[in-house]
């Protein structure tokens, strides 16, 4: 008979030798290998971002972090006062001024952080970013965004170049006739830099309304680990409510990223963004199998199913203004897409930089 104690010897003496025979066994025939996927880096971003896009890329390339290279990237856009959709010279509210909206996610920690309505500070995506590393919030806005800003170091700017300051001038003095303001006409004076082709350049601010100008930047990076992040930042919709807030600083709607499964960012009109949850609707899209310009065609559809409103609605029934998503897959895929044709999109992919069109859904006429 055998022992208690020379059962337990001979069994620990089975388990050390199935471990030395598991440790060096054979993969089982057809089991599936386990490797880590090297991804080419890319980035993309909407019309105004070449600049973002190039700076994202290289960043990683040298081993940055992607929320870092997407931020620095669209820091350029946020600076400049020639374009007026975003940042410092962006085009302001009701009251003259410039609030801002911004949106960070950050694929490998899953972090997210935001800001909205902030006023006086150059780079807001900068703000969301450090609201997500040293808060544990996801979004602060108005006046607490901007103490919050003040006591991160950022400096209190006049965000109003006098372009922009310009061009709301000429909206106030032509939004009504039952006021005191005279127009254009009855001045017998034009406003200096006031030109529809100057202000808005190629396109980066969307009108289709021709009364309402928006525009912001997305830019959205994969790296050769296959991280991902993404940014959102804008100064809104021209002469909004202030206070209102649109898509960019929104998680799930302006920006979503899924390190997981991709990223996705927004322009165009936040409203019908927000009410379909549309760069989240984007991934889960991608989830399933979808390739990312697919994907945000769909989105799109949904967007226009749910603009039942006459005012928002043209002649044919359609959305009388625009929407764009752009997209990048866990497999470095990329694409976007738009409400009407004509629109592009910026990507860096193999040391190229460029612009592609967007797909899209109706042609846009006239």
């Amino acid at each position: 008979m055998t022992s208690r104690r020379d059962f337990l010897k001979t069994s620990a003496g089975v388990g050390v030798g199935a471990a030395v025979s598991l440790g060096s066994a054979q993969p089982l025939r057809g089991a599936p290998a386990v490797h880590k996927s090297v991804v080419v880096p890319v980035a993309v971003a909407s019309g105004n971002g070449l600049e973002a896009v190039e700076t994202a890329v290289r960043s990683v390339t040298q081993g940055g972090d992607t929320l870092d290279a997407v931020v620095e990237g669209v820091n350029i856009v946020e600076r400049d006062p020639g374009d007026a959709s975003v940042g410092f010279g962006g085009l302001p509210n009701l009251d003259g001024v410039v609030q801002l909206d911004s949106s960070v996610m950050h694929g490998p920690s899953r972090g997210a952080g935001a800001v909205a309505c902030i006023e006086g500070i150059k780079t807001p995506s900068s703000v969301a970013r450090d609201v997500m590393r040293y808060t544990d919030h996801v979004l602060l806005v108005g006046e607490g965004a901007q103490r919050f800003a003040l006591s991160m170091g950022y400096q209190l700017e006049d965000l109003l170049t006098e372009r922009s300051r310009r061009r709301w001038i000429e909206w106030r003095a032509t939004m009504s006739d039952r006021d005191d303001y005279l127009t254009l006409e009855e001045t017998g004076h034009a406003v200096p830099g006031s030109s529809r082709q100057e202000d808005y350049g190629l396109g980066l601010l969307d009108s289709h309304d021709g009364v309402r100008p928006q525009g912001t930047i997305n830019c959205n990076v994969i790296n050769s680990d296959g991280d991902l992040s993404g940014v959102t930042t804008t100064s809104g919709l021209a002469w909004k409510v202030p206070g209102r807030v649109g898509d960019s600083p929104i998680v799930g709607a302006g920006l979503y990223v899924d390190n997981d499964v991709g990223a996705c960012g927004s322009t165009g009109r936040g409203e019908a963004v927000i009410k379909t949850c549309g760069s989240h609707s984007v991934v889960e899209l991608m989830r399933s199998g979808m390739s990312p310009t697919d994907a945000c065609l769909e989105a799109l559809r949904r967007i226009v199913t749910f603009t039942v409103e006459p005012r928002l609605r043209n002649a044919d029934g359609r959305p009388s203004f625009g929407v764009n998503y752009y997209a990048i897959n866990k497999n470095g895929d990329h694409g976007g897409a738009s409400i009407y044709s004509g629109g592009r999109y910026a990507v860096c992919r193999d040391g190229e930089t460029r612009h592609e069109d967007l797909a899209y859904l109706f042609e846009r006429r006239g």
